[in-house]
């Protein structure tokens, strides 16, 4: 599922109230959570009787503080109608930075980590003792860092911008920043990183912007959050991206090492698709790479509240 909006904060048994919720957001998904519940329901008709298992990919993030999550509009408008940071990629976001606490050989209370995901869609999280309290996406996916063909932060007066200069309609300007903006936008050359990287080297300027953009503008996240969390223990790098681009993770790192972010040039270029720790030895704070598996992280939940509704069905 994608969204669960306040009420709940972790994989729940589906009932009556979880479907209810699921409903409750339809406008804040409205991709996503209706046709989730439709196959939920199949599921449901197909096997009645049987444990269903929601597990929220916004879940993870409403641990987040109102001072994180707040957009400064008048008040009546999150109260009323929810407009606020909800954040995504949320079990891939979980599910790192418990194997990063296994890495660091410290249990996940005692971490404060800087997670990175990096694909098509790009999203951070700042990971205080194993509870996000902020990350980049917003109300939408479309807030936050660069990503494939999303825009990332803008000035929020842009599209009155385009509607009075350009004579842009609402659907053309959200096709404009959702589907041709970010790396496609600014490379002229796709969204596949590897295509941009490719290009870059061959003396492609546009391209070399593009991946120069990419990266400032996750490395300024790093420094926020770090500042944010005041002490941090690894900034983890995941998905498409993050796992196997070196050159990427090398540009993002660059300049951080008064931070206590040091690259290991080395271990950087070797770490393709697997577990590594890519910092320096002796940084203050680690910088590993950790693949993401959000099916697997899906399954563990979905089996754990499935032993914990067995255990409760039998104890009455």
């Amino acid at each position: 599922m994608a969204h669960c909006g306040e009420r709940i904060s972790h994989s729940m048994a589906v009932d009556d109230e979880v479907i209810a919720v699921i409903k409750e957001n339809f406008m804040l998904a409205p991709l996503h959570n209706p046709p989730n519940l439709m196959g939920l329901e199949a599921a449901m008709q197909h096997l009645p009787g049987k444990v269903q298992v929601a597990v929220f990919d916004t879940a993870f993030h409403t641990s987040m503080p109102k001072e994180a999550y707040l957009y400064a509009l008048p008040y009546e408008l999150y109260a009323k109608h929810g407009v606020r940071r909800y954040g995504f990629h949320g079990t891939s976001h979980r599910y790192v930075s418990e194997r990063a606490a296994e890495m660091l050989g410290k249990p996940l209370k005692e971490c404060n980590l800087i997670t990175l995901h990096l694909g098509n869609g790009c999203s951070m999280a700042a990971v205080r003792e194993g509870r996000s309290v902020d990350t980049s996406m917003g109300m939408t996916p479309l807030e936050g860092l660069v990503m494939g063909t999303r825009s990332g932060d803008i000035d929020p007066a842009l599209p009155f911008f385009f509607d009075q200069n350009l004579g842009m309609k609402p659907k053309e300007v959200y096709d404009l920043l959702n589907r041709e903006s970010g790396l496609a936008g600014l490379s002229g050359v796709g969204n596949d990183m590897r295509e941009i990287i490719a290009a870059a080297r061959e003396g492609n300027q546009q391209a070399e912007l593009a991946l120069k953009v990419f990266c400032y503008r996750a490395r300024k996240y790093i420094g926020a959050y770090l500042a944010a969390l005041g002490r941090l223990d690894a900034v983890v790098f995941t998905a498409g991206i993050g796992e196997n681009a070196a050159e990427v993770r090398r540009r993002i790192c660059s300049g951080l090492d008064a931070l206590g972010i040091c690259l290991d040039e080395e271990a950087n270029e070797k770490a393709v698709g697997r577990e590594a720790v890519i910092s320096k030895p002796g940084s203050p704070a680690a910088i590993l790479v950790v693949p993401t598996d959000e099916a697997l992280k899906i399954a563990i939940d979905a089996y754990e509240v499935y032993l914990g509704t067995s255990a409760g069905s039998k104890g009455q």
